[in-house]
């Protein structure tokens, strides 16, 4: 009778062992399933990408600075497009000095957009305006 009982806490040891084991596959799957997700998110082209591909193509660039908040609000408008702007960053890592690039550029503040013709717009421009100065196309 004494190995009955122990084969029966063996028996629900594996049961519970099954169980824990079924417990960590799913939860693998799922995190792969999310991680997957992710990623083809993130490399999904954004609506805006021929818009700010076509801002480069025209000379038209940005100059800012990683501690603006108009230059990140301005980013964001692109949607995950902004790598395809000209960007002139103004300030060193950890810095809020002005480098010398934008100091020779005449830069007084942030964002300031440059455009071929040579005139400049500083504060954050929507889109529409960017598209009418430069004669892009705008996503709809």
């Amino acid at each position: 009778m004494h190995l009955d009982q122990d084969c029966c806490i063996l028996g629900d040891n594996m049961s519970k062992h099954s169980s824990s084991i079924f417990l960590y596959v799913a939860a693998a799957i799922v995190v792969i399933i999310l991680i997957v997700f992710v990623v083809r998110k993130g490399s999904e082209p954004s609506v805006y990408t021929p818009f700010a591909q076509c801002l480069t193509e025209k000379g038209t660039k940005m100059y800012g600075a990683w501690w603006c908040p108009h230059c990140t609000n301005q980013k964001a408008q692109f949607e995950g497009a902004f790598d395809k702007v000209t960007y002139i960053e103004c300030s060193n890592p950890g810095s809020r000095n002005m480098n010398q690039i934008c100091k020779d550029a005449g830069i007084e503040g942030f964002p300031t957009w440059e455009f071929a013709d040579g005139t400049r717009q500083s504060g954050e421009i929507p889109l529409a305006k960017l598209a009418e100065k430069t004669g892009c196309v705008l996503p709809q």
